[in-house]
């Protein structure tokens, strides 16, 4: 009788577990890249990151879809890239791209399945129609500076979503920092990345729960891709004090989270959207501006705990990672919408590592920044080899406004001018801003992608099998630049079910 009881109840417990409501927490930096202990950063201070790595699995491998902001945005909230969702630039201002205004975002697909949705800082995406959140606190309402970089105000709007929050109801809330994004441009009196705002100093305002990390900028790390000289090490030294500020905010954050009594039913991932805003990084599809960060923490899955995977990894499998977790990826509402996404789910890589995926390939869709800036690439890369496909190669790459009127830049333009040495990986300015049609790096033997064999007589075979892969990407995200630089996309003999690329080169 007693073991029929104890089965009995052990059964209760369990089907009590399995009806438990699943939460998603999902905190992405702003320009954010590797300043962090657990990717071997020793100098920046990041504990509470570094914690959440020791409680998840830490990606190697995992990179944005699309180097700029909205467009890396709406690409990690519907899962399509952004020629496929519609916004292909900035949406701000005069800019004013937005998404096709029918695009199933995940707030909006969430909430059809009754799952609460909230965002706290940095929306950057639009239309309303298409990304409808529950609960909304962003630089639509307020001060991005206030709602993406004032940490205590980010603690106490999560504490209002996690303390209203009905408990037999999920919810996904995606907290969207500010930091470490540059800031010259729009507030110059708070310091080139904002590292001054909330410091208690006079005129700067104060974050009651930031305490300050300053860096020497003689012994920051200087990434490989950026030039090393006092302009720049200043620069990544404000940089860390506001990528710590960014760490302090994440630990507030999971407080709350335990706090309120939802930290064993929540699925926490940290993230960013691009590559950091330094010469190769934002904008570009070479791998500064593409690799990303990527942490997850699942209360369910214990096997990989303080593991790292080496898997090939989209921003764009995040939203079939949310349907998955949420246990709607085959749900009728989203079928439709899940039959055009190219991601994948990510829970397995919490089980276990896959088989060795050298040929598994990520791809990237670029168009605009600024709305000045149309340069549109497309890229595919696996483990070892990357291939850029330059649209607009025939002009000069754009550079954006506030990385034009940074102290490093700005130290670039002026030793090019006076024939100075750059102290770049790059010898000359002009080898960034003029780049061939198509390039193709061995990552193998070339991980800072300086030397293009797409000319090559050996790798030809690569060449024709990546560009077919990426091409075959294009047609199945129906991408309109498929036929750039050099055709049309047009009817075959008036048939418009079979569109076919038409040269309409006449030299």
């Amino acid at each position: 009788m007693g073991g029929r009881f104890f089965m009995l109840a052990f059964l209760a417990l369990v089907a009590a577990a399995a009806d438990k409501p699943k939460n998603v927490l999902l905190m992405l930096g702003d320009d954010a890249g590797f300043e962090m202990g657990s990717y071997l950063n020793k100098i920046c201070q990041t504990p509470n990151l570094d914690a959440l790595a020791k409680d998840g699995l830490i990606f190697n491998n995992a990179y944005t879809s699309v180097s700029s902001c909205s467009p890396s945005r709406a690409s990690l909230l519907t899962g399509l890239p952004s020629h496929q969702n519609g916004m292909y630039g900035l949406h701000q201002g005069v800019h004013h791209f937005d998404s096709f205004d029918k695009v199933q975002s995940l707030p909006k697909l969430l909430r059809k399945m009754k799952i609460r949705t909230g965002i706290i800082g940095k929306k950057h995406v639009g239309p309303n129609s298409a990304y409808p959140f529950d609960f909304a606190h962003t630089e639509e309402t307020e001060s991005i500076l206030q709602v993406g970089r004032n940490i205590s105000r980010i603690k106490e709007l999560a504490r209002e979503f996690l303390a209203t929050q009905n408990r037999s109801q999920p919810f996904f809330l995606y907290v969207a920092f500010h930091d470490p994004h540059r800031c010259g441009h729009t507030h110059p009196e708070f310091g080139n990345f904002c590292e001054k705002f909330g410091n208690g100093q006079p005129g700067m305002g104060k974050i009651p729960d930031w305490n300050p990390v300053y860096y020497d900028w003689q012994q920051v790390k200087v990434p490989y891709f950026v030039p090393d000289t006092e302009s720049a090490r200043r620069e990544i030294a404000a940089q860390y004090t506001t990528m710590s500020r960014l760490d302090q905010g994440v630990g507030l954050l999971m407080k709350e989270l335990e706090n309120a009594g939802f930290k064993n039913d929540t699925l926490v991932i940290y993230t960013s959207d691009n590559g950091i805003p330094f010469p190769s990084g934002r904008t570009n599809l070479y791998d500064p501006g593409m690799a990303e960060p990527m942490i997850i923490s699942s209360p369910v899955h214990k096997d990989r705990k303080n593991e790292a995977t080496h898997s090939m990894t989209s921003l764009l499998d995040i939203t079939p990672t949310l349907l998955d977790w949420f246990g709607i990826k085959d749900a009728r509402k989203v079928k439709k919408h899940a039959a055009n996404l190219t991601g994948k789910s990510l829970l397995s890589l919490l089980k276990e590592e896959p088989a060795d995926d050298n040929q598994t390939a990520v791809f990237a869709s670029q168009i605009h920044h600024e709305v000045t800036m149309y340069y549109p690439m497309r890229a595919i890369r696996t483990k070892r080899y990357k291939l850029i496909h330059n649209l607009n190669f025939k002009m000069p790459f754009p550079i954006d406004q506030d990385l034009f009127i940074s102290d490093t830049f700005q130290d670039m333009l002026n030793r090019t001018r006076n024939q100075q040495p750059l102290v770049w990986y790059k010898s000359f300015l002009k080898n960034y801003y003029y780049r061939p049609e198509w390039e193709l790096y061995d990552l193998k033997y070339n991980p800072e992608e300086q030397n293009n064999i797409v000319l090559k007589k050996s790798m030809k075979s690569t060449f024709e099998d990546l560009k077919n892969r990426l091409f075959e990407w294009q047609k199945k995200t129906k991408d309109p630049w498929i036929c750039s630089p050099g055709g049309v996309l047009e009817p075959f003999n008036g048939d418009k079910n079979n569109l076919q690329c038409m040269d309409s080169l006449a030299f």
